[in-house]
């Protein structure tokens, strides 16, 4: 498989002696091209092939870098965290370990509650410092596009903050962060039986002020019995559209209340979690050319039983990304690499499907499809380099990262 030629005038940068996972084939399958070469030019990708069929180039001015047989993904993507917050919830975890669930914990004023107070409590730096440690974590495994939610602050000065310290990491790790408001996540104690009234809150102060400040790239909502129902989220999504921003939703988590089918109605982005969606969900969201993210850090911690319906998305090809829903109270796992391997172990994805999740079907969850995920003529130079001998390693071992070196639009970061 060779690409179009380019010429080859401007390349920067020319790795040789690779193996290439182009991910282009989706879940499919890898997209390998063994023996192979990848030229950069100004941050994107300007040819990939066999290096049997590289074209001529200025060996004077390309730095050629010999890859030593290694294999080359695309940079790996987590399309569903929460890195940002205060505090944390270990006293939580105990709680689940002497049987509570996790509806008792939330209605007993645990559960992202909790979060909110020590957020609101913590200073920018503060939630900063403790968000980078968990970016780098992530940065170092691959990973080189995240992205983060806010809804851990519920007012208007708290959910600005979660998203400015968000702008503030992109500009402190070399990593691509897509900013996501999720004011609906939880109801805060001082609109405690006042749904609909903090409702109003988002959508006539929230959203207005972050759309202005242009602090989000999209907007979240939790549609479940312990959060909020349809026509609760169907106000925050028609608010979102008003402002231009698209719309995703956590859904079907613990129940089936038809969140998903909502969403694909506002062509939403992706819904996330879906261990409950039926069929008809799994259908609208293929017309609406929807994501289904799988969260399996949240399904062990959690200790679930209700795997997500994977048959039914492979039926109806809906593409499945993979992320670790990094937070304090239902995954507090900052590793994508442990997600791959979660995804075969417990949802029985293969390794092709799992590392689709995390680079092409990852994109395509936060509508960078044209952009990330895949090795093709200009599409951002986002490369791992990892140290393997074939890519479904990546989801075989787990606790010997096997990085190598780490490119984001053609940079060497790590």
């Amino acid at each position: 498989m060779t690409s179009p030629l380019r010429s080859p005038v401007n390349w920067q940068t020319l790795f040789v002696n690779v193996n290439l996972a182009t991910m282009s084939e989706g879940a499919a399958g890898y997209g390998v091209i063994e023996q192979g070469a990848i030229a950069i030019s100004d941050g994107k990708i300007a040819w990939l092939g066999k290096e049997m069929d590289l074209p001529a180039y200025d060996k004077e001015t390309v730095e050629v870098i010999d890859g030593n047989n290694q294999w080359l993904t695309p940079g790996l993507i987590d399309c569903h965290t929460h890195l940002i917050y205060g505090g944390d919830r270990a006293n939580e975890f105990e709680m689940r370990l002497e049987g509570k669930s996790y509806e008792e914990i939330a209605n007993a004023g645990g559960g992202i509650v909790s979060t909110v107070s020590a957020t609101r409590k913590a200073s920018e730096q503060t939630l900063f410092d403790a968000a980078l440690k968990r970016l780098t974590a992530l940065h170092q495994q691959g990973v080189t596009t995240v992205e983060i939610k806010s809804g851990y602050g519920l007012d208007v000065e708290n959910e600005v903050k979660m998203l400015n310290v968000a702008g503030m990491l992109a500009k402190t790790v070399s990593v691509t962060i897509k900013r996501t408001f999720l004011g609906a996540h939880a109801l805060p104690v001082e609109y405690k039986d006042k749904p609909d009234e903090y409702i109003d809150l988002v959508c006539n102060e929230m959203l207005p002020k972050i759309a202005q400040e242009k602090l989000a790239d999209a907007v979240d909502v939790f549609c479940e019995g312990i959060g909020f129902d349809l026509a609760q989220t169907e106000r925050v999504f028609a608010c979102a559209r008003k402002f231009g921003l698209p719309v995703k939703v956590h859904a079907e988590q613990l129940s089936n209340l038809g969140g998903s089918e909502l969403a694909a109605k506002y062509n939403a982005l992706s819904s996330d979690h879906i261990e409950f969606l039926d069929e008809a969900g799994i259908s609208a969201m293929k017309k609406a050319e929807m994501t289904a993210v799988l969260l399996p850090g949240a399904f062990y911690f959690l200790r679930e039983t209700q795997l997500p319906p994977v048959d039914l998305l492979r039926k109806h090809q809906v593409p499945m990304a993979i992320a670790t829903d990094a937070n304090p109270g239902s995954s507090p796992i900052n590793n994508l690499q442990l997600m791959l391997n979660m995804a075969c172990t417990f949802f029985r994805l293969t390794p092709a499907e799992a590392l689709a999740g995390v680079t092409c079907h990852g994109a395509k969850a936060l509508g960078l499809a044209n952009s990330k995920g895949k090795f093709a003529v200009g599409f951002d130079a986002d490369i791992a380099c990892w140290d393997i001998k074939q890519p479904a390693e990546l989801c075989y071992q787990f606790g010997v990262n096997p990085l190598v070196t780490l490119y984001q639009a053609g940079k060497r970061v790590i």
